[in-house]
């Protein structure tokens, strides 16, 4: 078992393509989810939701991060967690400028085909309005830095334990903030009704996809565990998000 003195100088073999995928995923369910609203047909009535199941197409892919957030956290320990979710948000604050910058350009009024439709249909493919986008920032942010955090202190408290325990239960806490920031910066005062309901029927949705991976996310943890030779437990670090040192 590893404690959080300053982290060692160690190279990792695997750590560079997790934080990979985690940016890869991130920057999919912002810039290619919010393109389309999914409607799934239910063979019954929920309580509240009724037979057919709206959601954004993007949270079919943010749950994966926060499943990358957990095994970075698990593995590697929340320092380097924190590292990652930085440059995270640097990818995504990057992405959601140019997608503004984008839209904005103006089209060659030469070509017919960049008229005002097509326009209009950037608009709609890229999505997002400054709001939504400012939304987005503070909603990442905030709920991936409690998704960290949580899973950290409940791997010290249950002794390395339960590893299904943190997972869900991280993840319970971060997409709940997530969502509950996200949803009425982004919309309150645009939708006149159903804001509460989408928000717990996406985080619902969310902390399910978290539930069904779970199988997955025990066997690439354990095996990152034995190929980086790296259990790291997060006892004495310095849990503050404004760092980036590895301790």
């Amino acid at each position: 078992m590893t404690t959080a003195k300053p982290l060692p100088a160690k190279h990792y073999r695997y750590l560079d393509f997790v934080m990979v995928g985690f940016v890869a995923v991130l920057l999919c369910s912002n810039l290619i989810g919010p393109a389309k609203q999914v409607e799934l047909s239910l063979p019954f009535a929920l309580p509240l939701i009724g037979d057919r199941l709206l959601f954004g197409a993007g949270n079919i892919f943010f749950p994966l991060g926060y499943i990358f957030g957990d095994i970075l956290t698990e593995v590697y320990g929340y320092a380097r967690a924190r590292k990652v979710i930085w440059a995270g948000f640097g990818a995504m604050l990057f992405a959601t400028i140019m997608t503004l910058v984008v839209i904005h350009l103006p089209g060659n009024r030469t070509d017919t085909a960049f008229q005002v439709p097509y326009q209009d249909a950037v608009k709609l493919a890229l999505g997002g309005t400054w709001r939504i986008a400012l939304a987005s920032l503070i909603a990442y942010w905030v709920g991936d830095f409690a998704n960290s955090y949580v899973l950290a202190k409940m791997k010290v408290l249950t002794k390395g334990r339960w590893l299904w325990t943190r997972t869900i239960g991280s993840t319970i806490v971060g997409q709940g903030l997530d969502s509950l920031i996200f949803y009425p910066l982004a919309f309150y005062g645009v939708w006149k009704e159903g804001l509460v309901l989408a928000m717990l029927v996406n985080w619902g949705f969310k902390v399910g996809v978290e539930v069904i991976f779970t199988p997955l996310t025990y066997l690439i943890v354990n095996a990152l565990k034995r190929a980086e030779h790296e259990d790291y437990y997060d006892v004495g670090t310095n849990f503050t998000p404004f760092s980036i040192e590895d301790k």
